[in-house]
């Protein structure tokens, strides 16, 4: 009896102890899924690559970079490889404060061909100021047009911006703000996204990766080389939505090749 007494006081210590290193496993990696990445202090993007372990974040491809336009290649296909296909009635599904930038998700239907693939648009984001700098001039703001393939390839159209006049299409976007953060509002309602890229649409491509974790690399980029004009309101007003400063430095160009596409001229 007393042997079967001190067998059960052991398997309830050994239980105990099991159960309290469980907790604090559990407790470990409830923490160490807590460490998420931001724009500022331990996990800013200097310290993305360590805290977003799976990622692409170290890689020797990533975005942004900085454009120096004496040092690109001109385009040698005859035709523009990039051919937009938004409809004049583009449908805007819903707007999202992410914690990290104002987004908006758009309904299944519209696209690009970039080199004969089509990638579907997926949503519209900001950055302010812009992440991409050109001749190291960074702008007071950065659109990414984010679109993605049936094979999970991505492409993104940047739109640099600066400040001038109002832009209608902007006041549209910012009717739907303030959105606290992880708040989502639905819209469905169509906009016309022809009126949001420049006049002049030449364009920088290369190859670089998404600008936020995981720092996807293999991504398709095309930054408009002239800026769209918005009000100070307007920026201001993102602004106030988002974190402050929500931009990635340069990235290293490493051995890649930026190209200036010119078919307006």
């Amino acid at each position: 009896m007393l042997k079967f007494i001190t067998l059960c006081a052991i398997f309830t210590l050994i239980s105990f102890t099991s159960c309290k290193s469980s907790n604090k496993e559990k407790e470990f990696h409830k923490k160490e899924h807590q460490t998420h990445w931001t724009y500022a202090g331990e996990t800013a993007p200097e310290h993305w690559a360590e805290i977003e372990k799976n990622s692409d974040c170290g890689g020797k491809k990533q975005s942004p970079i900085n454009i120096i336009d004496v040092d690109t290649k001109p385009q040698v296909e005859k035709e523009n490889p990039l051919n937009i296909l938004y409809s004049p009635s583009t449908k805007l599904k819903q707007a999202i404060n992410n914690g990290h930038s104002i987004q908006f998700d758009f309904e299944t239907g519209d696209s690009i061909q970039y080199k004969g693939n089509t990638y579907f648009l997926l949503q519209l984001h900001f950055h302010e100021p812009s992440e991409h700098t050109i001749n190291g001039v960074r702008f007071p703001l950065e659109i990414h047009l984010v679109h993605k393939s049936k094979s999970n390839k991505y492409t993104v159209m940047s739109i640099l911006a600066k400040e001038g006049t109002k832009s209608q299409l902007f006041e549209f976007f910012e009717s739907f703000l303030p959105i606290k953060e992880k708040e989502t509002k639905e819209i469905h309602k169509p906009l016309d996204l022809s009126t949001l890229f420049p006049e002049n649409t030449n364009f920088y491509s290369y190859g670089g990766s998404l600008t936020t974790p995981p720092c996807t690399e293999s991504v398709n980029w095309m930054v408009f080389k002239e800026p769209i004009i918005i009000s100070v309101d307007e920026v201001l007003k993102l602004k106030s939505n988002m974190p402050k400063d929500n931009y990635r430095n340069e990235q290293p160009l490493n051995d890649r090749v930026v190209t200036l596409n010119k078919y307006n001229e």
